[in-house]
């Protein structure tokens, strides 16, 4: 049974794979967006998720699920916009977002996917 680890620390890897599924670990904005508001680190967070997937060689048409914690129950609606800005049409996967405490108290914002790996 082969497992691959990507960019392994003492704590996590940014991307486990197994049997062509992928799990990456939660993505939030860049700190070049942390201080902006929830449009910002969403569009920052997502576009976390295209390199590490890119890395991995996945991609958004080949995500599988999507659970994202939203620190803000308000902030929902501006999420989903650049969340349907991002995700190609027909493509999109099993999802669930929730309410949750940030690990960081200037983020808003949090994505676990699993995606298919070519």
């Amino acid at each position: 049974m082969l497992i691959q680890r990507h960019d392994t620390k003492a704590r996590m890897s940014r991307a486990v794979i197994h049997q062509g599924v992928a799990y990456l670990c939660g993505q939030v904005a860049g700190p070049e967006a942390r201080e902006g508001d929830i449009t910002a680190q969403t569009e920052s967070m997502l576009a976390r998720v295209d390199e590490l997937l890119k890395e991995i060689g996945s991609s958004r048409e080949q995500l599988l699920s999507a659970t994202i914690y939203l620190k803000e129950g308000s902030d929902v609606a501006a999420m989903n916009e650049v969340w349907d800005a991002w995700m190609p049409a027909g493509y999109a996967p099993a999802r669930t977002c929730i309410c949750a405490a940030m690990p960081a108290d200037e983020l808003k914002v949090e994505i676990t996917v699993t995606a298919a790996v070519s």
